[in-house]
């Protein structure tokens, strides 16, 4: 199990986490979520003890990571999969990891069989694609059997095929009782995988709750809206917070506000509906819609001035 409590970073007078408190308990994929410069990466280098935290403190199985007399037993860790050696092979990087910690070689064998590196175990990092790499910095994080699984951006460089096997370690993982803490930019693939998030912008939490009960209470969905009187029921519909586009001719899509609101309005100035159907909201429109004011560095729309 994880523990943030109160986790606070400064760097001089900017601060990059503040009063950052949460729990990743063992049994499911917790996603950490977040815009570009939430501080997602700081939290998890002081997870690691790699960064001391200005206040606050965080625990692995009930003590921080440094006190572990073998770490690699606890924790495993994908933070930067490129930092390696890249003259050494992939199976020295692991062995050499392994003899830290008296872990036996045939662990390393085991590792680099289920991350698909067997083949190319003898080979120079250096000449490694990004996929290759973040395969081989998925197998030490392995090496130890840890209990508890702590990576950012795992799927970064795999191709579909990688993606769809790091989702299923990953659920596997949870499966057997670890605690797996992944960070990802994919909304898509997080919904795949995850059952839990934690959610931070500009360096505080803004959710901690499951994946379901999120896209119920943040999520307000897409309404499909066919009707022949298209123009009238916009005018009638268009308030603050209301977000209403065109499809194809007679269809709108409209957010803000329920069907149920739509269906009245359209009953009470006689409009006809032709379909009326709500959709909910993806885990990325849910994640957008929670981190609008959040983002560090909101982009222009194309068009408007400067």
């Amino acid at each position: 199990m994880l523990t943030a409590h109160e986790l606070t970073k400064r760097y001089g007078d900017r601060t990059v986490v503040t009063d950052l408190s949460f729990t990743v308990r063992p049994g499911a994929v917790t996603g950490f979520l977040g815009p570009n410069g939430a501080g997602k990466s700081t939290t998890m280098r002081m997870l690691l003890g790699l960064d001391a935290p200005t206040r606050g403190h965080a625990t692995v199985a009930g003590r921080s990571y440094a006190t572990h007399p073998a770490p690699l037993t606890e924790v495993g860790a994908l933070l930067e999969a490129r930092s390696v050696h890249p003259g050494r092979t992939a199976h020295h990087h692991l062995r050499a990891l392994a003899h830290t910690h008296g872990i036996p070689r045939t662990r390393v064998e085991q590792v680099l069989a289920l991350t698909g590196l067997t083949d190319v175990a003898h080979r120079r990092v250096k000449g490694f694609s990004l996929g290759m790499g973040q395969r081989l910095g998925i197998a030490a994080a392995l090496l130890g059997d840890p209990a508890t699984l702590l990576l950012d951006e795992p799927v970064n460089g795999l191709d579909p095929e990688g993606v769809r096997w790091i989702r299923n370690l990953l659920k596997s993982l949870a499966a057997e009782g670890r605690t797996v803490f992944v960070s990802s930019h994919l909304m898509s693939e997080m919904a795949l995988t995850a059952e839990h998030l934690v959610i931070i912008g500009r360096g505080r939490l803004l959710a901690d709750t499951t994946v379901t009960d999120f896209l119920r209470h943040c999520g307000a969905g897409t309404t499909k809206v066919v009707t022949p009187e298209a123009t009238a029921l916009v005018d009638l519909l268009t308030t603050p917070g209301v977000e209403i586009t065109a499809g194809t001719p007679g269809t709108l899509h409209i957010r803000g506000t329920d069907a149920r609101h739509i269906g009245t309005t359209a009953a009470a100035h006689g409009i006809p509906l032709y379909e009326l159907t709500p959709t909910t909201a993806s885990l990325e429109e849910a994640f957008m819609d929670l981190t609008r004011d959040a983002v560090e560095y909101p982009a222009t729309p194309q068009g408007a001035a400067a």
